[in-house]
């Protein structure tokens, strides 16, 4: 007869242990939510919001005063004043209000009737402002000797302005309009066509080149050290600075290699290698595999590396080709790290956006979706729209990383 044994529940240890875990992972956790999730909720609530940039400041009512007549002695007339603008062009700031203390020594004569005065304490009631309207309240009166006594400076003095406005990044009105512009525009599937194109061959390229880069330089050789510092240059490098390099290389007036081409005879007249579709495109997605090829190199070699000789030498032994040995043994112990690389490679290209700006600002059928983010949101100073294809990037590459681990790390065993 056996007896079953009880299984074991989680003990008082194991609780304060989970506790004390959970603790210390707490400020890392506040952490993430700050960084990360709090500006991606920020960018899902901005794009379904019909915010422009001048949008981003809150409507407030801006006041500006100043002493007119400049006395210079007492009993001299004076005008005190004040100018009151709404900073919003557009919205209305409802139930305006000015509070402010006169000057000492400042008697006054006629009030605004919008205002009312208790001793020195002045308060106005300016009603509702419309879009870009502008008050001007003048308060006459008389300067004695304790006004220049005292010396008041009118910046010292800085009235109180109240007032309430609908501000539209935080009040209750949601629209689609941003998607449906951004999905209906003529020229959003050009802008789609171009980020794909950029971000597979690009991707692709990167890691073809730097893996026969990395065969190239698995083995020793006098100057080995030297080489491998040459083919990261392109990574290290400023990117400014070899983007400018590429743009005056190709210029087609005064570069260096279409002097060269014509030369050659390779061509006849000089080629706009950024100015022509499609070249522009295929010509920034070469300089996006040169640069970062590195990347992919350092990684492919370090894994090489580690590879088992005695697997060659056995394959050498049965007579198996150079190519063999590679399709057979070397390929399958790379296949986990071409899997990251590729994962990797594929989400910095598709967010790249400073080599295509630098290189082309985005025409001859260049600009990507992170081109359009910038000119959506600041050269058109729409910030909604430019959110919104910032959510279209973020739902592409969520699917795609999905896929990713779905299908291909399965079989990778990633």
């Amino acid at each position: 007869m056996s007896s079953a044994i009880p299984p074991k529940g989680i003990g008082p240890l194991q609780r304060r242990e989970a506790r004390l875990a959970w603790g210390l992972l707490l400020p890392t956790l506040a952490a993430v939510m700050l960084v990360v999730i709090l500006p991606l909720l920020a960018i899902f609530w901005i794009s379904v919001k019909p915010v422009e940039l001048a949008d981003l400041r809150p409507p407030a009512p801006v006041a500006n005063e100043q002493m007119r007549g400049r006395p210079s002695e007492p009993g001299d007339a004076a005008t005190w004043q004040f100018r009151v603008r709404n900073s919003s062009p557009e919205t209305v700031i409802e139930g305006v209000t000015l509070s402010d203390e006169l000057p000492l020594g400042f008697e006054p004569g006629e009030i605004d009737p919008r205002c009312a005065l208790s001793g020195t304490a002045l308060r106005c009631d300016l009603g509702d402002l419309a879009g870009g309207q502008r008050e001007t309240i003048a308060i006459e009166g008389t300067v004695s000797q304790s006004y220049f006594d005292n010396g008041t400076d009118v910046d010292d003095i800085a009235p109180a302005l109240t007032g309430e406005a609908d501000f539209v990044l935080t009040n209750a009105e949601f629209t689609f309009e941003n998607f449906t512009r951004l999905f209906s525009a003529r020229d959003f599937w050009s802008v789609i066509w171009a980020t794909m194109f950029y971000t597979v061959v690009g991707t692709i390229g990167a890691l073809v080149v730097g893996l026969f880069a990395a065969l190239l330089l698995n083995r020793s050789f006098r100057g080995q050290g030297i080489l491998r510092g040459f083919y990261l240059f392109p990574y290290v490098a400023p990117v400014i600075a070899v983007a400018f390099s590429w743009v005056i290389l190709f210029d087609p007036f005064s570069g260096s290699v279409n002097a060269l081409l014509i030369q050659m005879g390779v061509t006849e007249s000089a080629i706009n290698f950024f100015g022509e579709r499609p070249l522009a495109l295929i010509t920034v997605t070469v300089f996006e595999i040169w640069r970062y090829f590195p990347l992919s190199f350092l990684f492919i070699l370090a894994r090489m590396q580690s590879i088992d000789t005695d697997m060659y030498e056995a394959a050498d032994m049965d007579g198996a080709s150079p190519f063999q040995k590679f399709r057979y043994l070397s390929l399958p112990q790379l296949m986990g790290i071409l899997s990251v690389l590729f994962l990797l490679r594929f989400i910095w290209t598709f967010n790249k956006f400073d080599d295509i700006f630098l290189l082309t600002g985005g025409n001859a059928g260049t600009r990507t979706l992170t081109v359009n983010v910038y000119e959506q949101a600041f050269a058109l100073s729409n910030i909604g729209a430019g959110a919104a294809v910032a959510v279209v990037i973020l739902l592409v590459l969520l699917c795609f990383s999905w896929g990713f681990f779905r299908f291909l790390s399965k079989e990778e065993g990633l």
